[in-house]
């Protein structure tokens, strides 16, 4: 006879035997499955060896985005920056521009175009601040048409923005001048007035013609003349709204500004520095060791011409241009180490003191390349470039360019 509990247990024994018949079932199934993917697999590779590299190529395996490093910047930088630059006056010659895009042939990839210039000339009317209207402002070019034109060309497209001199802003609006001490504007020896490096409507009117030219398509912005000045009775300058802060705070902290409203608009933003700025106190705020960790690029102007006999040892640093450049620029590296700027230097291309040749011009981009910089940017306030210069391999063989003892 039975009893309850034997019932229950039977039972109990019957589906745990069912139990276990479902869970071998369900590994077979997907010991089968994998089996099956693993023979397709199998086939498929065995097909592609077959069938030799085209149908290899067919296969095409996409980036996962998320993956990507996304660049802040709208444009990659070139490799060598090959560059030249060009005036307003200049851009507003019809077909002027293209010509210099046509360099392009020739290893031109870069190049920098006035957006407001020496003279305090804002190079476009379109878009410019409100400030820019008061005389400033000129048709010289539109800045979407030009961002357009170089691009369609494949060149980087950079605009200079001369900063802090400013002879026509400074008169007609003294009140953000630099002033003398009888409240009248300061001019330097050559009666030109600069803005006051210390007021902030000042960087706001700078940053704006950038911003502009940033919305339009440009690449980078590189800020000139962002220092004290360095001619005339500076000591009768006067600084309103000062308020005790040294020239070496006042530079860094417009570039924070600067690089916080243009970065967000995807340019990159880089100064030019003097050629003695790496070593010398030259009393005008500018240190590149301070700016290197704010800035994208600094662009120091290695003109060889510029440089007082002594200098680097050289009784006539003109008369040694690749000696000249490479010194200069072994003391930006060492006072940019640990930044995150890239080193790229004006060179020379304009005739000071003695004439420049292809020979001295190439002896400049030698030193450049043995510096392992950025690239490279000639200047010719003319406009008048050595086309060779720009090529991109190595120059060719020429007397004097033996690499100069370090």
């Amino acid at each position: 006879m039975t009893i309850a509990s034997d019932v229950d247990y039977a039972e109990l024994r019957r589906q745990r035997r069912e139990a276990r018949r479902r869970q071998v079932r369900r590994r077979r199934l997907t010991a089968l499955a994998i089996l099956t993917a693993l023979a397709a697999a199998a086939i498929f590779g065995f097909v592609q060896l077959l069938s030799g590299s085209g149908a290899a190529a067919a296969v095409e395996l996409s980036p996962v985005r998320g993956a990507l490093p996304a660049s802040p910047f709208r444009a990659p930088l070139p490799e060598e920056i090959r560059g030249v630059h060009i005036t307003g006056p200049l851009m507003s010659l019809p077909g002027k521009f293209a010509q210099y895009l046509a360099l392009r042939r020739s290893g031109l990839n870069t190049v920098e175009v006035d957006l407001k210039d020496e003279d305090g000339n804002v190079s476009f009317v379109r878009g410019a601040p409100r400030l820019a209207r008061d005389g400033a402002a000129r048709a010289y070019f539109d800045p979407a048409a030009v961002a357009r034109q170089a691009h369609a060309a494949g060149v980087y497209l950079i605009g200079r923005i001369v900063t802090f001199e400013d002879p026509i802003t400074s008169v007609a609006h003294p009140q953000l001048a630099i002033r003398t001490r009888d409240g009248s504007v300061w001019k330097t020896s050559a009666g030109l007035g600069w803005l006051n490096p210390y007021n902030r409507a000042v960087w706001r009117y700078d940053v704006d013609v950038a911003a502009a030219a940033a919305k339009a398509g440009f690449d980078e912005i590189q800020f000139d003349y962002v220092r004290f000045p360095s001619d005339g009775d500076v000591h009768a300058m006067v600084f309103p709204g000062r308020n005790g802060q040294a020239k070496n705070g006042a530079i860094p902290a417009f570039f924070r500004y600067a690089t916080k409203r243009l970065h967000p608009l995807g340019v990159r933003v880089s100064a030019d520095v003097f050629g003695l700025a790496a070593t010398h106190e030259l009393g005008i705020g500018q240190h590149p060791g301070q700016l290197a960790p704010l800035l994208d690029a600094i662009y120091p102007m290695t003109y060889p011409s510029h440089y007082n006999s002594g200098e680097f040892n050289l009784p006539d640093p003109n008369a040694a241009p690749r000696k000249t450049v490479a010194d200069s620029l072994r003391d930006f590296r060492r006072e940019l180490a640990g930044g995150r700027a890239l080193l790229v230097p004006w060179l020379q291309d304009f005739s000071l003191g003695r004439t420049y040749t292809y020979q001295d011009v190439a002896a400049q981009i030698a030193a450049a390349r043995a510096a392992s910089t950025g690239g490279f940017m000639l200047w010719n306030g003319e406009g008048l470039y050595t086309r060779r210069a720009l090529h991109a391999g190595p120059p060719p063989s020429l007397p004097g360019l033996e690499p100069p003892p370090l």
